[in-house]
Parts: C-alpha cells; structure tokens; sequence
C-alpha cells in the first residue's frame, strides 16, 4: 500500500515521540520559573478532551491552580512533602470528578436519549465518574507531554479540604493533583524499574 494511502491511524508516530511522550519522560519533582501561558493551558484541555471515556461522560473537572492567591489556598491542604515543589511549579491542575455527570449526557450523548437514567444510583455514578476522571487524567498527562510541559502527578493531599475550598458546589470530588510545567533535574530519582511484559501481561 502506498503511503499516501494510509490513513492517519495506520502509521505510527516516531521514536522521538515515544520517547517524548514515555520512554525519555520523567515524573518531575522540580520546575523552572518559566510560565505556562493560558493559551496552551486551553489548548492542553482541547486536547484532553478527545480521550475516551464511557458513553463520553467526561466526568473530569479541571481546576488550573496558577496565582500566588490560589496557590496560597491550595499549599495547606497538601502533605508536607508535596508542599515545596507544587508551590514551585507554574501550574497545579486538580483533577475532580463529578459524579452528577450524567446530567451532560443529554449533550454529551445524544443519539442515546434514554442514557442519564442509566446511571440513576449515585453509587454506580461514583465508581464510573472516578474510573473514567482517572482515564482522563492519563490523557492530560500524554497531552500534556506531547505539547511539550512536563507533570507531576500526585495523591497527598487532604481531599476533604481540598473538596470543600475548590469544589464548594455540585457534586465533585477531588481525585487528585498535577504539577504541571517545565521541569528541571533538581531532586530527579533514578528511573525506576517497571514490569516486564511476562510479569503483568499475557496473550489469551
């Protein structure tokens, strides 16, 4: 088949890009002074937003901490080891989930009409809206890489005050907070050792 012929799914993206996306990027524990301008915040977001989700409930709600004054609200809620470094970075993305998403599904899923009774016990909604904010928060991650910023993901954090202070209305709940920016080596481990395939995969 000739190569004009492929359609974009059918060939892979380089190495460079693996790498820049997974095999050279790192979990950054520290970050240069060099702002994220709203315009690639939106354009992250424009991104993260074509991630797959269930019946596309999209149920992540975004919170980009960047001001000293927000930033100021959030530095308390998180562990003492988190506080340094998220002060640090340009931009603090809270990634929360609404578990009343199925209230968009009239937008989000149309050719459905029936879908917001599918998901009438909050329970189920809550499993779904964290199992699928959780997929999204990987996508930001990936968009995030490929834009070129870097993240550091992390889960210590009083999620109660960080509920009450940034998501006061609805029915959100925290699952965790990014930094987000360009990072630097300084308090950069040794890469960890991962699994092999053998060790958490098979083939059936």
């Amino acid at each position: 088949m000739a190569f004009d012929a492929l359609s974009a799914r059918d060939v892979a993206v380089s190495e460079p890009v693996l790498a820049q996306l997974f095999t050279e990027a790192r979990t950054r524990n520290a970050w240069s002074d060099r702002p994220v301008p709203e315009a690639l915040i939106r354009k992250l977001y424009d991104l993260t937003k074509f991630g797959p989700t269930a019946v596309n409930m999209t149920p992540a709600r975004l919170v980009f901490v960047t001001s000293p004054q927000a930033k100021d609200r959030l530095i308390p809620l998180m562990s003492e080891g988190n506080q340094a470094k998220t002060r640090q970075a340009p931009v603090n993305v809270i990634i929360g989930y609404d578990i009343d998403f199925h209230d968009t599904l009239p937008q989000l899923f149309p050719h459905a009409p029936g879908a917001r009774d599918w998901f009438a016990d909050e329970t189920g909604r809550k499993e779904a809206a964290f199992r699928n904010s959780s997929l999204q928060g990987g996508y930001l991650t990936i968009a995030a890489r490929a834009l070129g910023l870097d993240v550091g993901p992390m889960s210590g954090f009083d999620a109660a005050a960080v509920k009450a202070e940034f998501f006061p209305e609805g029915n959100i709940e925290p699952n965790f907070i990014m930094n987000l920016g360009y990072g630097t080596d300084e308090n950069l481990f040794p890469r960890s050792p991962r699994l092999s395939f053998d060790q958490a995969a098979k083939i059936l």
